[in-house]
């Protein structure tokens, strides 16, 4: 079962963290089942990140305990597995396959290579200011990460020989980790460019607090723009990639190019595919389509025209892995929030600070509002449970309306770049394998940090300027 003492130990760990929870009285408000299912959780959680076992063994482990202790029935414990957002990970995962094998991947990541190429730092921003022009159009953050960016990157990283197995570092790990935190930005930067957005615009309209598509991203602009000018550069120095500088890069990606000739008829149908799953995506809100459903047609295509074939879709581990542990975390988290527990300790955290002047009492609420979302697996659900209360508090407590909304609506985005479950995109890119969860979690500690010192800081003094508040 274990490969080693330390697994042994990781395991054990996790399980006394565990029983400690599950056989402790539970806070007044909170039910025996709230706690008990926490307390797996827990176990779960402390499991995935100490890694005795792989994650998606953890998840289930976590499952049949759910089960077993009759914490949740079969239905409910299976619930997360039908999840839309699960499944738009999924299909992310078979079309980015579908771009490596048809060789149009390695078509794009020459063509970007022989404008950008010059340097690893220079493909970086330019995967930056890709995803910076699609995210006004794009609402999911999902399909635009996962379905555009993931397969774009890891062609990028195959054509400089570094694969998740050999030489990861070289600069797979960097340019996945920055892909990921830019991701996080440009998400926070436009109302349509993440789906909570919206919902947090509305709640704001209840303090009094009128979001425009125009207003929001103006007032994301300037901290949106430094914080992704400087998420390659601070990685370049702490993360930095093995291979910098890359002068014949642009030469060669040209001869490359060359080689691979005319595009291929499957290239043309990959591309075709690609082209609408974007225009799907742009557009679903319109045609009342969401973005599961576009990219599952865009898979049935794929496998009719047989660009993928089922076998190739079977064979697809890292999808099937992602589906069993983000499946069972978004049904944790899910229920957590059913039974009242994030409720709870919303309003546990709004008793404490009442009486606090109004900068440390909303400081206080943002930081708790910003990591309290290691307990979500995604960005909409955190935003249900806590959003409205903690703004509420935040006004009543003194706060400037204007300054209280736009730091939680932002913070609605930016907390999703802790985990490497927090949210759509983090399991696909986390999943490609080039970063450990170690580093995963160190560097969304650390941007967490940077993001909330430049919106809070930056932002402020920005939409004091603008006259927001």
């Amino acid at each position: 079962m274990f490969s080693k003492y330390k697994d042994v130990f990781s395991f054990l760990i996790a399980v006394v963290a565990g029983l400690l929870i599950w056989f402790s009285s539970p806070p007044e408000g909170v039910s025996s089942q709230a706690w008990e299912l926490f307390a797996i959780f827990v176990f779960t959680v402390l499991g995935i990140i100490l890694k005795p076992l792989p994650m998606g063994a953890m998840a289930f482990i976590g499952l049949t305990l759910m089960i077993a202790t009759r914490t949740l029935t079969m239905a409910e414990a299976f619930s997360g597995f039908s999840h839309n957002i699960v499944w738009l990970i999924v299909i992310a995962f078979f079309i980015a396959r579908g771009f490596i094998k048809t060789g149009l991947g390695s078509r794009l990541a020459y063509g970007v290579i022989s404008l950008l190429g010059s340097s690893t730092l220079g493909l970086a921003y330019g995967i930056v200011a890709t995803d910076l022009v699609m995210a006004p159009a794009i609402p999911s953050l999902t399909a635009r990460s996962g379905g555009i960016i993931f397969p774009v990157v890891s062609s990028l990283c195959k054509a400089f020989g570094s694969e998740p197995h050999s030489h990861p570092k070289k600069v797979g790990s960097f340019l996945f980790m920055v892909s990921f935190q830019a991701a996080i930005v440009t998400s926070a930067m436009f109302l349509t460019s993440m789906a909570g957005n919206p919902l947090v615009a509305d709640m704001a309209r209840e303090v009094g607090v009128n979001l425009s598509w125009g207003t929001w991203a103006i007032a994301a602009s300037v901290p949106g723009l430094i914080s992704l000018l400087l998420i390659p550069f601070i990685l370049y120095k702490a993360y930095p990639p093995e291979l910098k500088s890359t002068p014949d890069a642009k030469d060669f990606a040209k001869s490359k190019l060359k080689e691979l000739g005319k595009m291929s008829s499957k290239e043309w149908i990959m591309l075709f595919v690609f082209v609408i799953l974007i225009g799907l995506w742009t557009f679903g809100a319109t045609i009342k389509m969401n973005a599961t459903t576009a990219a599952m047609l865009g898979l049935v295509f794929l496998m009719i025209t047989q660009v993928l074939t089922w076998d190739e879709i079977i064979k697809e581990k890292g999808a099937w892995n992602t589906l069993i542990w983000f499946s069972v975390l978004i049904t944790m988290a899910a229920f957590m929030s059913k039974f009242g527990l994030t409720e709870w300790f919303s309003q546990w955290v709004v008793s404490h600070l009442k009486s606090l002047d109004w900068r440390l009492g909303f400081f206080i609420l943002s930081i708790v509002y910003f990591f309290s979302h290691y307990f979500f697996a995604s960005n909409v659900a955190h935003i249900g449970s806590m959003f409205a209360p903690f703004l509420f508090l935040s006004v009543a407590l003194g706060a400037p309306a204007g300054y209280a909304a736009l730091v939680l609506c932002f913070f609605s985005s930016l907390f999703g770049g802790l985990t490497h479950y927090g949210c759509g995109p983090a399991p696909i890119l986390f999943g490609a394998g080039y970063v450990k969860i170690g580093a995963w979690w160190k560097f969304g500690f650390i941007f967490g940090l940077i993001n909330i010192i430049i919106w809070m800081g930056v932002g402020g003094f920005w939409w004091k300027l603008l006259g927001i508040f």
